[in-house]
């Protein structure tokens, strides 16, 4: 009941069903939430009064009372939206306390610094939460009292220090807010609810959802939970731990405690926790019945958990369990024990790695063989590495983001509000905080390298430096850091390629067993169709040949076939380029031996070969200036005469594709000889080559009938030359919306199709890509015109309509039509179940893109099996 609980309230009710010790609550549902927003941050109605009624049944049930003064409730309002949103919206502990209840909470704990600290505790959270009191003026007060009394950390104020703190505190509020601090707890929760609800539209959040891809419209549950304190003395405590190492996967319990502490001390980075391994020592009964309650949240959710406890007064309480976020290493490795485990099925396994974050092990890491300058050492708090210039502001990391530079985000701690300011940096490095800080959780959510507890950093944000002993480090010094082992070094360290693990290798034989889709790689030469082999393409369903000809060598021959002002004079330079191309066809062929390999043939506008026209024209100028020589000046000044004639006003709609092939045949006749001269080659050589030779952005089936039986001719005239039976292919890229329409007339003359929709989209939208995403896209995403860019994940209501019906009508022209993808949609997850859905055959996409696109196949199948139900905590 994720959906309408809120994970954590889904959780805490499973917990409870299943007999785990979770303190009693209620939970306010995401349907509220969701009619909050609309009625303009109005309760529902009758809410209130259901409030009421639910907070008389927990004080029967717990024999407390809101506000009473011989044994007060107090309770903690949580957020808790569908999805996991670690650190993005707001929390407040210790409700109920006021100025009667703490003096009650002093006595019925004997503990008068323990209530204190309670109450301190709580109108920070209030204050900044409910009432909109900036934090870190309660954190100054809070500094300039340890200063005053010459301590170092919070719990070394005595319980007289902390009457001083929270008489100040009341002070800062009635100054910033304007009204004094609450005193009935009823109002104290009503506000806090308010502030929950309202919490899912702060800025961080919006940022985490549009970085994660969580609707605007889930909203959030509210969790009113009766307290358990962990901070009062030593035989309490507060911990976060997972079931599972989530940086590696190791199967080992992982996580981190304070003795008399609360939670917020754990996550927050304010004290460097212990290791939870140690708690066998300093609790052993507790410890083994956390432990088991691990084994048994493991087995019921068939999934790692994330798991925060507290204990009070030597008992142990479970207060949230939820899927743990990982690192894409530990995903996998995590995925594959629990199928050998019997835990779960190669079906689950896929889905439990996201596709997209195999990206993370696609690429480098420190040589191990370097020599490195290692400054100092923290907790290695999610792996991988990364260099850039320091920055300490999160805001002036989004700004220096823009430029390209590359950064490395350098707090004391991260917070929520940093979000922005981690997306924008490599990786982030913190003085205080441990591997279950705010800072390490979202850098492993999103792949980045993080080392946290670096305390032998001392910050100072006045002065833009952080010093290690006498080393001082300036902002816009170059630092590395290597979240595998927590170093941190001077300087750019130099990278090597990745090592991809068994586990790695075993999820994607699981994916290639279930997925039905085809998965082929973009590639232009026969270097990156090795790596795409490596990287288990079965196939190439686009290699561009226009990428063949912008070489150095090749360019000025192209110029001489552009610029020819005959037939005879266009053949010379053919001949020339002839065995060029065909050199480059026998290469990629016998790369992919067996395999298919889609051929475009050449595609863009002629003048992109030719001189820039303004350049030409300050060369005649600056000549005719100097009394340059007459006859390089007519000829510059004919060579701009030619690349005017050739220039268009806009090129992508102009002389290109197919166009160029109807009005120079004899170009597409030397690509169909390179193509199939080569193909006979390797046939000799004992080779099995499979070409498909593309024919680009047709609008009508007599464009293709034109040009196909131009490369049939061509091709029975090498079959005649060589003595070789050749078997190929002749097909189309359907990129412009004519096409589409009228597949099942282009089918007649195809024998596949592959979609290029990165054309398709921009004359389906009317949008020119390069304009579009610097001008106006960001403004559509941040309006919520559009979800995604649509150059980014495919449209499904617009060019996606268009993909459906060219496959049902090719199809009802040809049956077994080979019809494919080849645009940088080919590697998108959400793009590639669209074409797993409409009936494709495969998807093709760049090589290093390779793995997500077989795992992303795989999912698409699973996730759409009849009876199919998609779990939010996983994907």
């Amino acid at each position: 009941m994720k959906m309408l609980l809120g994970g954590k309230g889904a959780n805490m009710a499973e917990m409870t069903n299943i007999g785990l010790p979770v303190p009693p609550g209620m939970i306010i549902t995401t349907e509220a939430c969701r009619d909050f927003t609309a009625q303009g941050q109005k309760f529902p109605a009758g809410l209130e009064d259901e409030v009421k009624e639910k907070i008389k049944l927990l004080e029967a049930k717990l024999g407390k009372k809101f506000g009473d003064e011989s044994n007060p409730l107090l309770v903690s309002v949580r957020s808790g939206a569908p999805v996991s949103m670690p650190g993005m919206m707001d929390t407040v502990l210790n409700l109920g306390l006021n100025d009667r209840t703490v003096e009650v909470l002093a006595n019925v704990t004997n503990n008068e610094r323990f209530a204190m600290d309670c109450y301190r505790r709580f109108i920070t959270m209030f204050g900044d939460v409910v009432m909109g009191v900036e934090h870190h003026k309660f954190e100054s007060i809070l500094e300039a009292q340890k200063k005053k009394t010459d301590v170092r950390f919070d719990h070394e104020l005595s319980a007289a220090d902390l009457r001083e703190v929270i008489a100040d505190y009341k002070k800062l509020i009635q100054k910033e807010a304007g009204r004094s601090f609450p005193q009935e707890p009823i109002e104290q929760l009503f506000m806090s609810v308010f502030a929950v609800f309202n919490s899912w539209n702060n800025d961080r959040a919006i940022v985490y959802r549009k970085l994660n891809k969580i609707p605007d419209d889930f909203g959030t549950a509210v969790n009113i939970q009766a307290m358990v304190f962990g901070n009062m003395g030593d035989d309490c405590g507060t911990g976060v731990a997972f079931t599972r190492n989530p940086s590696t996967g190791e199967k080992k319990l992982y996580g981190e405690y304070l003795i008399n502490a609360q939670g917020e001390d754990v996550v927050a980075g304010i004290r460097t926790p212990q290791p939870i391994a140690a708690l066998e020592n300093d609790m052993p009964e507790i410890y083994r019945q956390f432990a088991d309650t691990c084994k048994l949240l493991e087995k019921h959710y068939r999934n790692m958990q994330d798991i925060e406890f507290t204990v009070e007064r030597g008992k142990l309480w479970i207060l949230q369990t939820r899927n743990g976020k990982r690192t894409a290493p530990a995903a996998i490795k995590v995925a594959v024990d629990m199928v050998e485990e019997g835990l779960i099925t190669k079906e689950d396994a896929v889905l439990r790695v996201e596709a997209g974050q195999l990206d993370q092990l696609l690429h480098r890491r420190i040589d191990p063989s370097a020599k490195l300058d290692v400054v100092t050492k923290g907790l290695p708090a999610s792996p991988g590495a990364a260099s850039g210039a320091v920055v300490f502001d999160a805001e002036l990391a989004e700004e220096l983001a823009k430029t390209g530079k590359k950064l490395l985000l350098v707090r004391t701690e991260t917070t929520p509000d940093d979000i922005h300011g981690i997306v924008a940096s490599q990786g982030v490095l913190t003085s205080r905080g441990g591997m279950t800080s705010h800072a390490a959780v979202v850098a492993r959510g999103m792949g980045k390298p993080c080392v946290c507890g670096c305390e032998a950093m001392r910050i100072d944000y006045d002065n833009k430096v952080f010093t290690i002993s006498d080393l001082k480090i300036k902002e816009g010094d170059i630092v590395s850091i290597d979240g595998s082992n927590g170093n941190v070094m001077l300087g750019e360290v130099p990278m090597i390629d990745p090592e991809l693990s068994s586990e790695f290798q075993k999820i994607l034989e699981w994916a290639d067993e279930i997925r039905t889709l085809g998965v082929r790689a973009n590639a232009d030469n026969p270097e990156d169709a090795a790596k795409s082999r490596e990287f288990g393409a079965a196939g190439i369903g686009l290699c561009r040949t226009e990428h063949m000809f912008m070489a150095q060598d090749r360019l000025p021959i192209v110029q001489e076939m552009i610029l020819a002002s005959s037939l005879e004079e266009r053949q010379v330079a053919l001949a020339k380029l002839l065995p060029m191309q065909q050199g480059d066809f026998y290469g990629i062929l016998k790369a992919m031996d067996g395999f298919p390999v889609t051929i475009r043939f050449l595609d863009p506008p002629l003048h992109e070969f030719l001189p820039n026209a303004e350049e030409l024209m300050v060369e005649i100028t600056t000549l005719r200036l100097t009394n340059g020589d007459k006859r390089e000046i007519d000829e510059k000044e004919e060579l701009l005469s030619k690349v005017r004639a050739l220039s268009e006003f806009n090129p992508m709609l102009g002389h290109r594709g197919c166009r160029l092939g109807i009005t120079f045949p004899e170009v597409y006749a030397m690509q169909a000889r390179a193509v199939l001269q080569a193909a006979a080659q390797l046939i000799k050589e004992g080779y099995n080559p499979v070409p498909e030779i593309e024919i680009p952005l047709v609008i009508d089936v007599k464009e293709l009938a034109y040009l196909r039986e131009l490369v049939i001719n061509v091709g029975e005239e090498v079959m005649k030359e060589t003595g070789v039976k050749i078997h190929y292919t002749i097909g189309t890229m359907i990129e412009v919306p004519r096409a589409a329409l009228l597949a099942d007339d282009v089918a007649t003359q195809a024998e596949f199709f592959s979609f290029g929709t990165n054309d398709l989209t921009q004359t389906t939208l009317g949008f020119s890509r390069d304009d579009a995403e610097g001008k106006f896209i960001p403004a559509y995403l941040e309006k919520k015109i559009f979800a995604d860019s649509p150059f980014v994940v495919l449209d499904r209501m617009g060019v996606g309509k268009l993909m459906k019906m060219a496959v049902e009508l090719g199809r009802s022209t040809k049956p077994d039509l080979l019809i494919g993808i080849c645009g940088e949609h080919g590697g998108e997850p959400s793009s590639i179940e669209f074409c797993h859905l409409v009936g494709l055959n495969f998807v093709s996409c760049s090589p290093f893109r390779v793995p997500i696109a077989r795992l992303a196949a795989a999912q698409a199948k699973v996730n759409n099996m009849p009876g199919a139900k998609k779990d939010f905590g996983t994907l």
